[in-house]
């Protein structure tokens, strides 16, 4: 098949990784596949295999028509047999689209499980994108809570399905080697058991929590260490290290800020905790570092609960007590099964949620237009 897949941009984000996996994973097997990016190609542009790529060159929200028009000349003169649409703004124009090109089948992405925190642009696009999913062949949401979603806004059952993201097992896969220097950058020297969460700072991802927590764990603990990996708003963070430190954290947490070398970061870790209050549909953080045999400790929000299965624990949001007595299970846990626990959790990632099992799944519902 000729496959055109679109997207606003390739930076570093969990969806576009999803994407550029998806691209030349059907490039891989045979399709003719086009990248269609709104913007500029990211670092991501470097993972496409062998799709062609094509950048629309979007500078703000008022070049909307012209890259509109744009991608109208793309479609005309590719005439892909599917037009794969990721995120809400390429939904909407492939959906405003549609009626130009009937021979094209259109398929929405859905990633996002909830709309909580958008401003009034996002949730009229949000809106706009509902209500033209009439016009979708196939609304494919990557996770089963973004389909109650979906349902829940008018999207049409019959329309639409699930396929769980896939977990690039090559990359993120056990090597304690390729951690143990952040160890002990960390602190984590001998005999002390390191916590992990790696989430943009975000109130959706809820680090508070994670503080909270991590209190409790080290009254009962004195030898866990704690370190939170990710980037975000200035303001935010200050708010976050100066409640970390009135907590009386100082020595036991570390924020690590973005890494670029996740599955090192994953192999660091002795248990991954995530523990987000909303808006999380399937958690690429969760499954990979399950693929690195880490286990792991999250709130059940969107699909957690169902990619952690029997090898993890679940807890309430916005419950410290049980999240801090989950970490604790956890850790007892690894102590006592000792490298069986890792070798389940790697084991249910490459069997349920391995990136060729996504690259599978999506082709087959291609073709099945």
């Amino acid at each position: 098949m000729r496959i055109l897949l679109s997207i606003p941009s390739l930076a570093t984000g969990g969806a576009e990784r999803q994407f550029a996996a998806l691209a030349s994973g059907l490039a891989a097997r045979g399709h003719d596949v086009l990248a269609v990016i709104l913007g500029r190609g990211g670092v991501l542009a470097q993972s496409l295999g062998l799709a062609r790529l094509v950048e629309l060159g979007k500078t703000s929200r008022w070049d909307g028509p012209r890259v509109a028009l744009a991608l109208a000349a793309v479609l005309r003169r590719e005439a892909p047999a599917a037009h794969y649409a990721f995120l809400p703004s390429c939904c909407v124009l492939g959906g405003l689209l549609a009626p130009c090109f009937p021979a094209t089948r259109l398929v929405f992405g859905v990633r996002a499980s909830n709309v909580e925190g958008l401003r009034p642009a996002g949730r009229l696009l949000h809106r706009l994108e509902a209500w033209l999913s009439r016009r979708a062949d196939l609304v494919v949401a990557n996770s089963r809570a973004g389909l109650r979603h979906c349902l829940g806004r008018g999207f049409a059952a019959a329309r639409s399905a699930v396929v769980p993201n896939g977990i690039d097992t090559e990359r993120f896969r056990p090597d304690r080697a390729s951690g143990a220097e952040l160890r002990r950058k960390w602190g984590a020297c001998e005999g002390r058991r390191l916590i992990g969460l790696a989430a943009r700072l975000d109130p959706m991802k809820d680090h508070g929590l994670f503080l909270e927590a991590a209190v409790r764990l080290a009254a009962q603990r004195p030898e866990a260490r704690f370190v939170c990996v990710g980037g975000g708003p200035a303001a935010y963070s200050a708010s976050l290290r100066n409640r970390a430190e009135a907590l009386g954290l100082a020595g036991r947490l570390v924020w690590a800020g973005e890494q670029t070398d996740m599955a090192a970061v994953y192999n660091a870790l002795d248990v991954f905790c995530l523990c987000s209050a909303y808006g999380e549909g399937f958690p690429n953080v969760l499954g990979e570092a399950m693929a690195c045999g880490v286990p792991c400790v999250a709130t059940g929000v969107g699909d957690a609960a169902l990619v952690l299965g029997g090898t993890g624990v679940v807890t309430r949001p916005g419950d410290a007590a049980g999240l801090a007595a989950g970490l604790a299970a956890m850790l007892a846990r690894t102590e006592q099964a000792g490298g069986a626990i890792s070798e389940a959790c790697r084991e249910r990632i490459v069997k349920e949620f391995s990136a060729a099992r996504m690259i599978a799944a999506t082709e087959a519902l291609l073709l099945g237009l």
